[in-house]
């Protein structure tokens, strides 16, 4: 802003030019002041490198806290994905075993009969071999095994050769 002092109006006296003076110097500071605020690149840079500062850092906390929360939901999710394939696999092990011993009671079930029948089948001087193998089936159960293995494999062989 500029303050000019019209030609021919000067000052009457002493007094009246210190006057001026003071007040052409009161408005040159505060335009000196005013232009030193805006010069003073320096500090509008701090303020706003600390402005810049301070809103990245609750950035980061922001960020911390959401990958936080994602990676709890993950292993929240992982875990019950984890008990839900813990339990179908006992679910079908139960299953499993259930029917093998199932099948071991019917496999047992019908070589005790097989050895009666054959028991009565036999000649007198065998009937003891065959009571023994009645009391110690195992031999007897894995020979009934291999035989139906046996049995199995020829007709998946068949089967194979016809096709």
């Amino acid at each position: 802003m500029r303050h000019r002092i019209p030609h021919g109006s000067g000052a009457k006296g002493p007094d009246e030019l210190r006057q001026q003076i003071e007040q052409a110097r009161h408005q040159l500071g505060h335009t000196v002041a005013q232009l030193v605020g805006k010069a003073d690149v320096a500090e509008r840079a701090r303020v706003r490198a600390a402005d810049l500062k301070d809103k990245a850092g609750a950035m980061t906390v922001q960020l911390r806290v959401s990958a936080a929360q994602a990676g709890h939901d993950m292993q929240g999710r992982a875990a019950k994905a984890g008990h839900a394939v813990q339990g179908r696999a006992a679910q079908a092990g139960h299953v499993v075993q259930g029917r093998a011993a199932q099948a071991g009671h019917v496999v047992q079930g019908r070589a005790g009969r097989v050895g009666h029948a054959v028991e009565e089948a036999v000649p007198q001087p065998l009937r003891g071999a065959v009571r023994r193998g009645m009391r110690h089936p195992g031999p007897i159960l894995a020979v009934g095994v291999l035989g139906a293995a046996a049995v199995t494999a020829g007709i998946a062989w068949r089967r194979m050769r016809h096709h």
